[in-house]
């Protein structure tokens, strides 16, 4: 079964789920719209979709669970955001919010070619202190 894109707004509303869940073991609509201040109207709408695409189980006034393919989006979905805010704060020297808003920006557009090659950056990043020093030194030079 081919897994059909969804959009930044699903996108947003399954990392929520996912992250309140493993938070609470538990999730309600009024969580999500805590979370991401939106109106329950508009929670409600999105929780209908991802359970029309089976990533959730909702029944109104139900406490909401991830399916397993729901799981594994969500993971996708927060492995994505965190290669990008690691490359945004650790290696781009970005103060905390600011990696956090570029991050969310730009986990929805970038294709799975440029997030490899972002991945492979923080893996070498990771594994290679002494030359990521070299780096950041450089870079923090320049900006001075």
């Amino acid at each position: 079964m081919v897994q059909e894109k969804l959009t930044s707004s699903l996108e947003d509303y399954l990392e929520t789920i996912y992250n309140v869940l493993e938070q609470n073991q538990k999730v309600r609509a009024i969580d999500i719209s805590r979370e991401l201040n939106v109106s329950r109207a508009s929670v409600t709408e999105a929780l209908k979709k991802l359970a029309d695409k089976n990533l959730i189980n909702y029944g109104r006034y139900n406490v909401i669970s991830m399916t397993e393919d729901g799981k594994n989006q969500a993971l996708k979905v927060i492995e994505k955001h965190n290669t990008l805010l690691y490359f945004f704060e650790t290696i781009m020297g970005l103060d905390s919010q600011e990696a956090v808003e570029t991050a969310c920006k730009i986990e929805h557009v970038i294709s799975q070619n440029v997030l490899e090659r972002f991945a492979a950056l923080k893996d070498f990043h990771q594994s290679h202190p002494e030359i990521s020093q070299i780096f950041e030194d450089y870079y923090l030079e320049k900006l001075k």
